[in-house]
């Protein structure tokens, strides 16, 4: 973290410490590398492959260097519905209202300000990029992460009232502690805002800001009272998602990966570029089929929909994740019944 941010509370180190440390802790116990996850045929195609490509001598080794593992976030790492960010967005819109009171007789601003979900999603993808950026925009790099740090400190899920930082998933911090120990390096590459993610990603999954790749909003360097900034401006620099994550990927990775992680046809894509790796490779999709202890959509969705990435997924032999059937638990607080 940045040293011009304040230390964090002693519940989130906690809780961080807590999340990173469980997977390796319920290895060393059980000797099973994903104690989360029921004993079915993905979770033996998982280990299976990397034990294959970590076997030296073996037909399938793939050298520690070229052990890339990519993973989405909305959706594969945490949940997604709503979207944090999103609720983000209009919880700074709501507190910077006083300044615009244009905005209670303008969309999108007036169906957030009005908590009317459905008015906003009406304004579509444009009116979201105009919440974006009126939300994320006029600051600093530095400003805008303390900003969004201190809102995951106290913002919770509607439906679970949790910290969003808890509502990560558990066998997926398994997985990532999993193929860590195993050598692979691992990457998020997630169409949510880079500055975003990279405020907590390294406490909760391990994962360090220069292996954060998400979209971006233009940067400008200034000086502010004599003092070198990074100012954010209210336009798009780049969109993370679907054909942009392998464009990414090769931008600021530059290795195709040899895994990777999705949700949904926003995933596709990356997918895709890691299945035409010629070293062997693994592709996995988390289908989300759990009403009880998460939420259950696919296709028809709004967000996170999967639709072509399910086809394409039964088509070229990837792993589909089904997480009622395949996990035992889906979030760390969660008890295993």
């Amino acid at each position: 973290m940045n040293q011009l941010f304040p230390p964090l509370s002693r519940y989130r180190i906690i809780l961080g410490l807590l999340l990173l440390c469980f997977a390796s802790l319920s290895y060393a116990r059980s000797g099973d590398p994903l104690p989360s996850w029921n004993n079915t045929a993905h979770k033996a195609a998982i280990i299976e492959f990397v034990k294959s490509v970590t076997k030296k001598g073996g037909a399938d080794f793939v050298p520690v260097a070229e052990r890339i593992a990519t993973f989405d976030n909305d959706g594969t790492l945490w949940s997604e519905q709503p979207i944090a960010q999103l609720i983000f967005a209009f919880d700074r819109v709501k507190a910077e209202a006083p300044k615009h009171p244009e905005w209670k007789d303008t969309e999108p601003f007036k169906s957030v300000l009005n908590d009317d979900m459905k008015g906003v999603m009406a304004t579509g993808e444009q009116g979201l990029m105009t919440l974006i950026m009126a939300s994320h925009t006029g600051m600093s790099v530095e400003e805008f992460s303390q900003i969004a740090e201190n809102w995951l400190t106290t913002a919770k899920h509607p439906k679970s009232n949790r910290l969003y930082t808890e509502l990560v998933y558990q066998p997926m911090l398994e997985l990532l502690s999993y193929l860590r120990a195993n050598g692979f390096k691992t990457y998020v590459v997630s169409g949510g805002g880079i500055e975003f993610m990279r405020v907590w990603m390294e406490e909760v999954y391990g994962i360090p800001p220069e292996q954060v790749i998400g979209s971006s909003i233009k940067t400008k360097f200034e000086l502010v009272d004599g003092k070198p900034m990074l100012m954010r401006l209210p336009e798009l620099d780049f969109n993370d998602d679907k054909g942009g994550k392998p464009v990414a990927i090769q931008k600021f990775i530059g290795r195709k990966p040899i895994a990777a992680f999705g949700n949904s046809d926003g995933d596709l894509q990356m997918l895709q570029w890691t299945s035409a790796n010629p070293r062997p490779h693994f592709a996995l999709i988390v289908h989300h089929t759990d009403a009880e202890r998460e939420v259950a959509y696919d296709r028809d969705s709004a967000i996170g929909r999967l639709d072509k990435a399910l086809d394409e997924a039964n088509q070229q032999g990837w792993t589909v994740v089904d997480m009622k059937q395949d996990w035992k638990r889906v979030f760390p607080f969660e008890k295993v019944k």
